[in-house]
Parts: structure tokens; sequence; C-alpha cells
């Protein structure tokens, strides 16, 4: 009987991240908040990635958004496009190649002025090497891999 329970809830955690995987922003797998908790704008000021507060929060894409200072949530309240991650959140590098995977708060870029997050290190060591193309390709697949 447990080995039967246990089974049903790995395969509704399984079903629940395949629903995940097709949203718009990643929130990963029992998780509605976007870029992991971090401050979105503060990657952009101070220019570095700092952990967002959970009484410092906003809604938007169906994700809460979570930030640093009510001066950070002011502003992203008033244009959250530009502080979204680019593809969502996903790991930019995996959407120039034509699927998804999670995009890692910690391992980020900033480009004209938009944030893209990758997966880990190695992935970020790669999309640094080419970052022009690889936007360049991502932009092709977006968002039409949301569907793959």
């Amino acid at each position: 009987m447990f080995r039967a329970v246990a089974l049903s809830l790995v395969l509704i955690v399984f079903s629940a991240h395949s629903v995940a995987a097709e949203d718009p922003v990643y929130t990963g797998l029992l998780s509605n908040t976007g870029a992991g908790g971090y401050d979105v704008v503060s990657y952009f000021d101070p220019g570095k990635p700092v952990k967002g507060s959970s009484s410092l929060t906003s809604e938007y894409l169906g994700v809460t958004w979570r930030f640093a200072s009510a001066d950070n949530k002011a502003r992203f309240d008033a244009n959250p496009e530009e502080y979204v991650p680019a593809y969502g959140g996903y790991c930019a590098w995996a959407v120039s190649q034509g699927y998804l995977a999670k995009g890692d708060p910690e391992h980020w870029t900033v480009r004209d002025g938009r944030l893209y997050l990758n997966y880990n290190q190695e992935i970020q060591d790669r999309w640094l090497k080419d970052t022009e193309n690889f936007i360049r390709l991502a932009n092709e697949n977006w968002p039409a891999v949301l569907e793959k």
C-alpha cells in the first residue's frame, strides 16, 4: 500500500513538473516565485543578485516576484518587462539550443538592458563565448520552445 501511494505521489510531482516546464516563466518544481526569489531589479542596480523579501512582492505573469527594497518593488511595478528575465527565466543558452532548462539566478548576464539566466557556471561560460549569436538563436526559438 505504501509503495502505491509513494508511486502516485512521484507521478503527481513529475506531472506537475511537466506542466511547469511549459509555463512562460520558470519558477521551479514546487514554487511560484520568479528568479528563485532574487530581486530582479538588483541585477541592474546595484548590479548583482540580491535575495528578495517575502514581505515585498508583486504578482506579474501569474508569478510572485520578491524585492529587497520598496524602491525596487516600485521600479518593477512601473515597468515589469524591463526587469523580468529573458525567456521567462529559463536558461537562455538552453533556449538558444531549442529546449528548456532551469535558469539559475546566480549565473546571469545583463546585455543591452536585458537580464539572462543560465543553468550553471559551465553553461554560463559557453554563453559568454558567443552571447550575441546565442541571443539571436534564442529569440528565434522563443516562445515556440515552450510547446516542445
